[in-house]
């Protein structure tokens, strides 16, 4: 077996090596299907070669792929180990892996006929089974929410296995579909991106690139996954530079900050008289306003007069937040609800008082005629 060493052989970079727990391992690459990006194997204690055929774990059962480069051997942490390769794949094994590949055209024939009876308004991208054919599972993309019960029950007496529909989005599409970009080299998700990052177009005004639609969009229609690449490098070179379109002390005089050239770090200045001169960061370092530059000794801040004092003693007295005035208002509210409440009992009091008495009074004139 060719053997490609990663590691120095070095006494000096050996010892730290073993201290922090590397583990050495031969690391293949296999690719489960022609259309796949290509998964990370140990071969443990198996002697393999590139385009041996082999059976490896997959996230919900075992699967058949071929070994498509060399063997590599490296150190790794433990916690990085990828997972082992079961077994070299017997002759059936293989037979059926091309059976299944078939198969798979067939459901997508069967699938795509009755989207197309039931009028539904999706696009069918791909479909995987699994080696063992315990499940199918159909992916698509569509604008909004499918209502795919009549189309899963076909298909599952049809096919007579599990059927699971997956709706994926643009980019996840443009990954399973591959293609070539506008580079000339296959889509960075359908050859090795495992995630798609978050992409803004700020990113492509850091690296000075044109805000061409055209010019920054993939085939998916999204921003490139490549403008995450060099972000964080421009966004670290950048910080040295003054701010473009700011005004900047040189050593002719003020200017205006024009262009930013960020692998030379030097900025284009538009001076006050109409001529352009490039800077370096260097020679702005320590250029700054005049009033920027004065001793701290002999500068002596202004008193405040009284009536100044006395504003800001009334502006600190009232609330500065509009939280602290809805809980005044709310507590002056709450106040003046409770008086009510309170006058009100004391006139029903009085009502009652007063009711009484009449009656008392109406008891002793009948009393007194009598």
């Amino acid at each position: 077996m060719e053997e490609r060493e990663v590691i120095n052989n070095n006494s000096e970079t050996a010892e730290p090596l073993q201290k922090d727990g590397l583990v050495s391992c031969i690391l293949c690459r296999v690719r489960i299907r022609p259309d796949t990006t290509a998964m990370t194997f140990s071969a443990g204690e198996l002697s393999l070669k590139e385009g041996e055929w082999v059976v490896v774990p997959a996230p919900n059962s075992m699967e058949v792929g071929q070994i498509i480069s060399k063997p590599i051997k490296i150190k790794l942490p433990q916690r990085c180990l990828p997972p082992k390769i079961e077994r070299l794949a017997t002759t059936s094994e293989i037979e059926d892996y091309y059976k299944n590949l078939e198969f798979e055209k067939s459901a997508w024939a069967i699938c795509q006929r009755h989207i197309d009876s039931l009028g539904l308004k999706m696009k069918l991208i791909r479909v995987e089974s699994f080696f063992d054919h315990s499940k199918i599972i159909f992916y698509y993309s569509a604008d909004g929410r499918v209502d795919f019960r009549e189309l899963v029950k076909a298909l599952v007496k049809d096919l007579r296995m599990r059927v699971e529909m997956r709706q994926i989005g643009i980019r996840h599409e443009a990954k399973l579909v591959g293609g070539i970009g506008c580079c000339g080299r296959e889509l960075c998700c359908a050859s090795f991106l495992t995630s798609f990052d978050s992409i803004s177009i700020k990113m492509a005004k850091a690296q000075n690139l044109p805000l061409n639609p055209s010019k920054i969009s993939g085939l998916c229609g999204r921003l490139l996954c490549c403008l995450t690449y060099e972000y964080q490098t421009y966004k670290e070179m950048a910080q040295n530079l003054p701010t473009l379109g700011k005004a900047c002390q040189t050593p002719t005089g003020q200017g205006k900050v024009i262009r930013q050239n960020i692998f030379k770090q030097a900025v284009t200045v538009a001076m006050s008289d109409g001529t352009i001169i490039e800077y370096t960061v260097e020679e702005l370092e320590g250029k700054k306003d005049p009033d920027d530059n004065k001793d701290l000794d002999e500068y002596t801040p202004p008193q405040p007069d009284e009536d100044e004092e006395e504003e800001k003693r009334k502006k600190e007295a009232k609330p500065h937040s509009k939280g602290q005035k809805q809980k005044r208002q709310g507590k002056r509210r709450s106040s003046k609800k409770q008086k009510a409440k309170q006058q009100k009992a004391l006139k029903k009091k009085n009502k009652k008082k007063t009711s009484n008495k009449n009656r008392q009074d109406k008891k002793g004139k009948g009393q007194s005629n009598e």
